[in-house]
């Protein structure tokens, strides 16, 4: 699949804060693809390795509609899910239903992470969230964090810096 100019942009970009900084907030606008460009992020960050991402999303439609989308922009890297119905990390790339996987039991089955992407990054500051992100960290300090949203201003206030 090709990127369009400015997604290609957001890419390099969000490739390069990772590689300086290890952890980023990658923020794009509505309908500007960022499950597309998300997605060539953790392609590119992935491929060719046996590094495992994990991609989370707070609803069941979105978790599915990443890994779809996925699916066009990596088609040669294995994916699975972690949701109410499948509990599955053989995939390089395992899209994770946040209220799921803080769960006790998938958390603990949860494998060392060389990348977490929080899709809708402005929900990280959320206990569940932080749950996720402390035992993505625990199991391998290297882990890198990289947040995509398009609203990274919450009403209370809480930053992100932290995560």
């Amino acid at each position: 699949m090709r990127l369009r100019p400015r997604q290609s942009l957001f890419v390099e970009r969000s490739l390069a804060a990772l590689c300086d900084h290890g952890n980023t907030l990658s923020i794009a606008s509505t309908g500007f693809g960022k499950t597309i460009a998300l997605s060539a992020v953790v392609a590119r960050s992935i491929e060719g390795s046996d590094a495992k991402a994990c991609i989370l999303a707070h609803r069941d439609e979105l978790t599915s509609q990443n890994r779809t989308k996925f699916g066009r922009v990596a088609p040669k890297i294995t994916t699975s899910v972690i949701d109410a119905g499948t509990k599955d990390w053989a995939g390089q790339a395992t899209f994770a239903m946040v209220p799921t996987l803080t769960r006790t039991s998938n958390l603990t089955a949860m494998p060392a992470l060389d990348l977490l992407v929080i899709d809708e990054a402005h929900h990280a500051v959320a206990d569940s969230y932080r749950r996720i992100i402390d035992r993505a960290r625990n199991t391998n300090p290297n882990c890198q964090i990289f947040g995509v949203t398009a609203t990274p201003n919450r009403g209370d206030r809480k930053g992100l810096r932290e995560i």
